[in-house]
């Protein structure tokens, strides 16, 4: 039984590897880039629209709901970034029904590759929304002596993010093999779903904990007006 699909080997030149990690995460990102295209190609703004525009400004006005629910208020600054997250784990999920295909969720080195875009992306929104001073400052209040204990959880706080992804990935996908190995003709549809399942609930939640995580780097506060 293979844990990751980086043990899929397809060319070896010394010590670099193309192995079905790298492969299926370009082919997902090539789907991802075209759809993305072809769908934006003719869009209309009249009554009339095609499905696939519709499906899209679905999903769109859905991330971006979730996104001001979180406490960002201008969700459209992370739209991209935060809704590229999900369509990338949630497509990779979806993947599974394909025959042959192998989610690219399912490798360490993957999942590992979000969580350092989501380390990267919390500063860089953070400066973008209190300046560079503003964001470095958050590290040492209320008093200096907080600062290495501040570090010490965006550190961990990535890694959590890469192991628990990669983890409801790869256990999902053992429970499924395991199942369809002793009762291959009686729950394989019903495994699948379930797959499918787990791997949407694991994009939400991905995109959602990076959203906090942005949201509490720029420190958004809601003002609540009482009415007197």
């Amino acid at each position: 039984m293979r844990l990751s699909p980086d043990e899929i080997i397809f060319w070896q030149l010394g010590f670099f590897k193309l192995n079905a990690t790298i492969i299926f995460t370009w082919v997902l990102m090539l789907v991802l880039a075209i759809g993305a295209r072809l769908i934006t190609h003719k869009l209309s703004v009249d009554l009339k629209r095609s499905r696939w525009q519709n499906l899209l400004e679905i999903v769109v006005t859905g991330i971006e709901q979730q996104i001001k629910e979180v406490g960002l208020t201008q969700p459209r600054t992370y739209l991209g970034f935060l809704g590229t997250l999900f369509l990338f784990v949630a497509a990779a999920s979806l993947g599974t029904v394909i025959p042959g295909f192998e989610p690219p969720t399912g490798s360490l080195s993957t999942t590992t590759a979000l969580a350092l875009c989501v380390f990267v992306a919390v500063p860089l929104f953070g400066i973008a929304e209190q300046g560079i001073g503003g964001f470095l400052k958050s590290y040492v209040q209320p008093t200096f002596i907080i600062l290495p204990f501040n570090i010490i959880s965006e550190i961990s706080r990535t890694l959590a993010l890469a192991v628990r992804l990669f983890g409801n990935m790869m256990s999902g996908a053992m429970i499924i093999a395991i199942l369809l190995t002793i009762t291959p003709f009686l729950f394989p549809i019903v495994m699948t779903l379930l797959g499918l399942l787990t791997g949407m609930v694991q994009a939400y939640i991905f995109s959602i904990l990076a959203a906090v995580y942005i949201a509490a780097a720029a420190q958004v506060h809601k003002t609540k007006v009482k009415a007197q």
